[in-house]
């Protein structure tokens, strides 16, 4: 039987002090085309047991992932989602592209509810604050002259923490979204049914074609010495 999130982090954090916390987490980060995406809910002493059927993006549909969406904005004291592209990617380098994302989906929801206390994210290292000895801090300084949350990572938080769910939920649905969108553009890579990831039929397809703007082309890629518009 699949284990349902609870608000119980959260709320032992709101407990301690903070006024408002927020759930975080990625999508994205294995694909080899489109963005990598940072969805974001925040939550507060008032917020409410999250709507019914909220899980883990992976372990839902695509239909219930976009049928829920609706209800967890509803919900949410504040949501965003934020997204670095494969240009950034492959000039940042994947964490800093994480970053440079998650940092982006709090400035949406800061527009909404003021800065958040405390960022519950999902896994075990911490890529939204910014390191202590970073040499790349001049490109990946905060757009913004706001002070960063304090961070708790904890894995599994996605399958145990509304906030984290709620977010993935979020990320996932509106990445799904511009995969499809671009998969109009090109068609060859069947990015809406992939999504970027490195099914057979894009393989095939990055082997034929090469990769195109959308690919994140410092990985390792098939067709790399070729390009398409």
């Amino acid at each position: 039987m699949r284990k349902v999130p609870t608000l119980r982090q959260e709320r032992a954090l709101l407990a301690s002090g903070a006024r408002l916390v927020a759930g975080m987490d990625e999508v994205g980060r294995g694909a080899l085309a489109g963005p990598v995406s940072v969805g974001v809910v925040v939550v507060d002493a008032t917020t409410r047991t999250g709507p019914k059927g909220v899980a883990d993006s992976k372990l839902l549909t695509p239909g219930a992932r976009e049928a829920i969406a609706p209800a967890v904005r509803r919900w949410a004291v504040a949501w965003g989602v934020g997204h670095a592209g494969p240009a950034e990617i492959d000039e940042l380098g994947i964490i800093a592209a994480l970053r440079t994302a998650g940092r982006r989906a709090l400035a949406q929801v800061r527009q909404v509810c003021g800065d958040v206390d405390v960022v519950v994210l999902d896994g075990k290292h911490n890529w939204l604050s910014t390191p202590a000895l970073d040499l790349f801090a001049a490109a990946d300084a905060p757009e913004d002259d706001v002070p960063e949350p304090a961070v708790r990572t904890l894995i599994k938080a996605d399958m145990t923490c509304t906030s984290v769910a709620a977010a993935s939920v979020l990320a996932k649905v509106e990445r799904d979204a511009i995969l499809v969108e671009l998969a109009q553009r090109h068609p060859q890579y069947a990015w809406d049914q992939n999504k970027g990831y490195s099914a057979k039929a894009h393989m095939d397809a990055l082997g034929l074609h090469g990769p195109t703007p959308q690919h994140r082309r410092s990985w390792n890629l098939p067709g790399t010495a070729a390009s398409v518009g």
